[in-house]
């Protein structure tokens, strides 16, 4: 961290204190509510709430409100984000206290994963009907990764990220995924998931799509994986996608194309039935955004009966060039072509 000496300081006294310290090694394994934290640690939780104000106020945790539950997790800041792992990556995993918080952790998640398993049987059921109508989720994913590509990258977002499967599967890629999902429900199935897979990188908020509770221009990936139809003003939703990426950043959607399925309408709340390619370039076009890859996966069986899934990707068109001075990157708001 680049930070003035006394700032430094302070950060240093924030963080040396063994109860604060096992808790930025918990919060490195993923977000907890004050409650979690309190029967992890075996303290009050007026205590607790201290510690975690002193960590606030340092700028090594953040806080963020979920209904009437208040999430904490590591700092969005990648500077402070990569102090805190690299301080709690030297503390010895077999010592006897952090043993015993690790086992407390871990029945902490396996209550998570009970609770979203039960959501997730109860409404199975529809979701796998829809799937029966389209082509295999495994085929759409690998068309993802492939064209999103290996190269790794800062930070992702995933807005409504239901499951937050796309969170697990780009998870080797990025160094901090979000995702954003209005249903408690549903991120509580997402933490599951993504703790089943041991994903530490990653972390679920409740939020509107529309007003997503991140900082703009921040993400080199943001994805909305079969949303779109749901939403009474996709356009809008991809406008406010495309301010939250960086300079070249992409933005990936997942959706159907037109069809005429009412019953999915008057079923499954479905308020758009598909997207044609010349509306999702006409939004891409007016969030700032060139629309450079369009594929479609045509469904299984009855073609008639079916949903043709599409994946659309579009890039920002600002560019990230390199600083002639001192050689840094520096993202640049010029559109592709305009000499400087």
């Amino acid at each position: 961290m680049h930070v003035p000496l006394d700032t430094m300081v302070d950060t240093l006294k924030a963080a040396a204190e063994s109860s604060r310290l096992r808790i930025l090694l918990l919060l490195a394994r993923g977000d907890l509510t004050v409650s979690d934290l309190t029967e992890i640690l075996g303290q009050s939780q007026p205590r607790v709430s201290r510690h975690l104000k002193l960590l606030l106020e340092a700028g090594l945790i953040g806080r963020y409100q979920e209904g009437s539950w208040a999430f904490f997790r590591l700092s969005d800041a990648d500077t402070a984000r990569d102090f805190v792992l690299g301080l709690v990556s030297g503390i010895r995993a077999a010592d006897p206290q952090v043993e015993r918080d690790f086992e407390r952790l871990a029945a902490v998640k396996s209550r998570r994963q009970e609770s979203a398993a039960a959501y997730f049987s109860r409404n199975a059921a529809s979701w796998d009907q829809i799937r029966l109508l389209h082509a295999p989720d495994g085929a759409v994913e690998a068309a993802l990764l492939d064209v999103v590509g290996k190269r790794p990258f800062q930070a992702m977002l995933d807005l409504g990220t239901g499951t937050g499967r796309l969170l697990e599967i780009f998870a080797p890629l990025y160094r901090r995924g979000v995702g954003i999902d209005l249903s408690r429900e549903m991120l509580s199935v997402a933490r599951a998931n993504l703790d089943k897979a041991g994903i530490a990188n990653a972390q679920v908020r409740q939020g509107d799509i529309f007003s997503p509770p991140v900082e703009r221009d921040a993400y080199d990936l943001v994805t909305i994986h079969q949303v779109l139809h749901y939403l009474d003003d996709p356009g809008r939703a991809v406008r406010e996608a495309a301010r939250l990426l960086r300079p070249a950043g992409r933005l990936v959607i997942v959706d159907f194309a037109p069809h005429a399925l009412e019953f999915l309408r008057e079923e499954y709340a479905h308020l758009r039935l598909g997207f044609s390619d010349r509306q999702i370039a006409e939004w891409f076009s007016q969030a700032g955004l060139d629309l450079e890859v369009s594929r479609q996966f045509e469904p299984r069986g009855d073609a008639e009966a079916g949903l043709t899934v599409k994946l659309w990707l579009g890039r920002d068109r600002r560019l990230l060039v390199a600083d002639p001075v001192d050689e840094t990157q520096s993202a640049l708001s010029r559109p592709v072509g305009e000499v400087a």
